[in-house]
């Protein structure tokens, strides 16, 4: 678990399924991520993220709100997807509700799963994907010292994937 000011991030609980499949099915939080989360895609989140977890001590880790302990969505440390320029790597990765956005959650968040990273992983760097229209996203790496590495551009090989989602820009953030 890691707190910060204003928020925790934790281990998924079966409670988070009903939040995170709303999530899962708004289009505005969807638009640069593929398709709507069904039911079982939202278990089968929940089990690879609680699994990841169980092998490496990290996750995309479930994010609540202190204040209140509602879910928010996730954020965390988990290893690069396989077929990717980031494969067995350490990625960092980011999901909120559309109510949370813009109130600098996501940044909190992302500083301290990096923080984390430092403290507990032997990486040299930490690394983030998105595809090239998702502003916000990248936006966030940015303003997290992350620099874009274009010669590790690619498109997604997941199976599947809209056309214009397959292409993805590539970030990573060395070990301070």
């Amino acid at each position: 678990m890691i707190a910060t000011e204003r928020l925790v991030l934790r281990r998924w609980r079966e409670s988070d399924a009903a939040p995170f499949a709303a999530m899962g099915n708004d289009p505005a939080v969807m638009e640069f991520l593929g398709p709507p989360m069904t039911a079982d895609d939202v278990a089968q989140a929940i089990e690879r993220q609680n699994a990841f977890l169980d092998a490496h001590g990290h996750c995309f880790w479930a994010v609540e709100r202190r204040e209140d302990g509602a879910f928010m969505g996730f954020c965390g440390l988990k290893p690069g997807a396989a077929g990717t320029p980031i494969e067995g790597r350490v990625e960092i990765g980011w999901r909120l509700a559309r109510a949370c956005w813009g109130q600098g959650y996501a940044r909190e968040a992302a500083q301290a799963s990096l923080d984390w990273a430092w403290r507990h992983l032997d990486a040299d760097a930490v690394w983030a994907i998105t595809v090239p229209a998702n502003v916000r996203s990248w936006g966030l790496m940015e303003r997290l010292g992350m620099t874009r590495r274009h010669e590790l551009d690619f498109d997604h090989p997941l199976p599947g994937l809209e056309e214009r989602l397959k292409a993805h820009v590539t970030y990573s953030i060395e070990r301070p």
